[in-house]
């Protein structure tokens, strides 16, 4: 089974988050953090703009609710693995102006291979302004951990940032398997007051956030 998950008050030398943010690492060290876009494995295909390190930050009350889902997540034997959490304005910059640049194609057979990259934006798959740099949204899928710590991955039908209508939520396109892990997750995240995106299955965040401030403060840690 997955370790425990222990909230703690994150120690003084947060100060260079934004404000009312905390590392998920330092309140969530049982949470893996695959944190795409610091690397290259994601549809850009290169760190992406204002990911200077591989970490998740995140607003408390966000923060809050995803420890209260890996926790209940723990009791199916999941564990959470996040993505994406705080993402810099300068990163959706980043994305808009890698979707305007029709030449670059590398990435496509794995993300968008039945997607125009014209339209990504259009389609709703990519934001021009994104809840992301909030804070209050999360990129996740779960992996299964038994009683001696081996790990397996879940089928979720499809990986994360693949655009097209099989990472709609409610797709009929996938497997039975895959469809029951979809509804699993989303039930576990609506119980703690974290909404699905319903055209990606990986996509929760904060409903009735939407006044927070955005932010463009680069991920940098220590």
């Amino acid at each position: 089974m997955a370790a425990t998950l222990v909230f703690v008050t994150p120690p003084a030398h947060a100060a260079d988050l934004p404000p009312g943010f905390v590392r998920l690492a330092e309140v969530a060290p049982g949470i893996r953090q695959d944190m795409r876009y610091a690397g290259s494995h994601n549809f850009v295909g290169r760190p992406v703009a204002g990911y200077a390190s591989p970490a998740c930050w995140l607003k408390r009350e966000a923060a809050q609710a995803l420890v209260a889902t890996a926790r209940d997540l723990e009791k199916r034997h999941w564990r959470l693995v996040v993505y994406d959490c705080y993402r810099p304005k300068r990163a959706v910059a980043d994305f808009l102006a890698w979707a305007g640049d029709a030449a670059d194609q590398r990435t496509r057979a794995e993300f968008y291979p039945r997607t125009p990259k014209s339209r990504l934006f259009a389609l709703g798959y990519v934001a021009r302004a994104s809840s992301h740099s909030e804070g209050i949204a999360v990129d996740v899928a779960a992996e299964q951990v038994d009683a001696a710590g081996q790990v397996t991955p879940l089928d979720f039908g499809g990986g994360f940032d693949l655009f097209d209508e099989t990472s709609w939520t409610a797709s009929k396109a996938v497997s039975a398997e895959a469809a029951a892990n979809r509804k699993a997750l989303v039930a576990v995240f609506a119980a703690n007051g974290l909404a699905n995106y319903a055209r990606e299955w990986w996509h929760f965040s904060l409903p009735g956030a939407t006044k927070a401030p955005a932010y463009d403060v680069v991920i940098r840690e220590p």
